[in-house]
C-alpha cells in the first residue's frame, strides 16, 4: 500500500508558497476510466478510507474525479493487481491453514473463505453467500488452482463440510480437524490471526455490498497486504530494495514503486 508520502511522489506535486497553482485538471472520457497512478484503487482497498475521503486526497494534488469513479476503479484494476502480482510472490507452502469469516450487511450474512500457508503467507480467498459443502469445494478448487500445488496437510476446525470437500477435493491430502484453543498439539490460532487485518479494514465501512464486488475488492485487498508484509519478492520489483536491512520508510517507498511497476500491466476497462 502507498503511504500518504508515497502518493505525494506518485501524484503531481502541489506547488509552492506564494506561487499561483494551475488549475486542476478535469477528467475526461479518454482518461476518467483510468487512474494516473496505482495509489487511488490501493487507497480505496487497503486504507480504511471512502471513496470520498479518496477524491478530497486526489483534489488536494489536482486530480478531480467523482467517488463513482474511485470505486470503478478499485472494482476494475483491483484484481488486475492482484493477478500482476503473482509471478512475484513466495513460494507458497504446502501447510494449509482454512477458516472462514463471517461477514454481515446490515441483517444479510455473508462468508469469507480463507486459506493461509504456515509462514502466514495467504493462498486466496473466495467470498460466498451460504456456508455449505458447496462452498468449501468450490474454494478448495480455487486455492488449488491459485497456487498450482497440492497440500500434504490441511488444518481446520470442525465444520463439516470440510471433511467431505477436503476428501473429493484432495484425497490425498492429510486434514487435521482442531480448534483454536488447545494447550499442546495443532491449533488454528494462524488463520485465527490472519483474519485481523481484514475485520479492520471493514469494521468503519458499512460491509460488503455484494458478492461479486466485494470478492473483486477482496483480492486488491489482499495483494496489497502481501506487499506489505514481504510476501512478495519486492527485489524483483525494486532492484535498490535493501531487504531485511530496509526501515519502514524504505519498505513504504519500495511498495509505491512496486506498486506503480505492477500498474504498468493495467488494462483500461472497455
Amino acid at each position: 500500500m502507498v503511504a500518504t508520502t508515497a502518493a505525494a511522489s506518485a501524484m503531481p506535486a502541489v506547488p509552492a508558497t506564494g506561487t499561483s497553482p494551475p488549475a486542476p485538471p478535469r477528467s475526461s472520457p479518454a482518461t476518467a476510466g483510468q487512474p494516473r497512478s496505482s495509489w487511488p484503487p490501493s487507497a480505496g482497498t487497503c486504507y480504511p478510507l471512502s471513496a470520498r475521503q479518496v477524491t478530497e486526497l486526489l483534489a488536494e494534488r489536482g486530480i478531480n474525479v467523482s467517488p463513482r469513479t474511485v470505486l470503478t476503479w478499485v472494482q476494475s484494476f483491483a484484481p488486475q493487481l492482484a493477478l500482476a502480482a503473482r509471478p512475484y510472490r513466495r513460494r507458497m507452502g504446502r501447510r494449509w491453514y482454512v477458516d472462514e469469516v463471517f461477514m454481515f450487511r446490515g441483517a444479510e450474512k455473508r462468508y469469507l473463505y480463507r486459506a493461509v500457508d504456515q509462514h502466514g503467507q495467504v493462498i486466496d480467498v473466495l467470498l460466498c453467500e451460504h456456508r455449505d459443502l458447496a462452498a468449501a469445494e468450490a474454494f478448495f478448487r480455487r486455492a488449488l488452482a491459485t497456487s498450482a500445488l497440492v497440500p500434504t496437510t490441511i488444518v481446520s476446525d470442525h465444520h463439516q463440510a470440510y471433511v467431505k470437500a477436503v476428501e473429493r477435493i484432495a484425497p490425498q491430502t492429510r486434514h487435521i480437524r482442531t480448534g483454536l484453543h488447545r494447550w499442546r498439539g495443532e491449533t488454528t490460532k494462524i488463520i485465527e490471526r490472519s483474519h485481523v487485518a481484514i475485520r479492520d479494514r471493514l469494521r468503519s465501512s458499512r460491509g460488503l455490498k455484494t458478492v461479486p464486488t466485494g470478492q473483486r475488492f477482496l483480492e486488491g485487498f489482499e495483494v496489497m497486504h502481501a506487499l506489505r508484509h514481504d510476501h512478495v519478492r519486492l527485489r524483483q520489483l525494486v532492484p535498490d530494495y535493501r531487504g531485511w536491512r530496509a526501515t519502514p520508510h524504505d519498505r513504504t517507498r519500495a511498495v509505491a514503486a512496486a506498486m506503480s511497476r505492477l500498474a504498468m500491466t493495467l488494462v483500461k476497462p472497455t
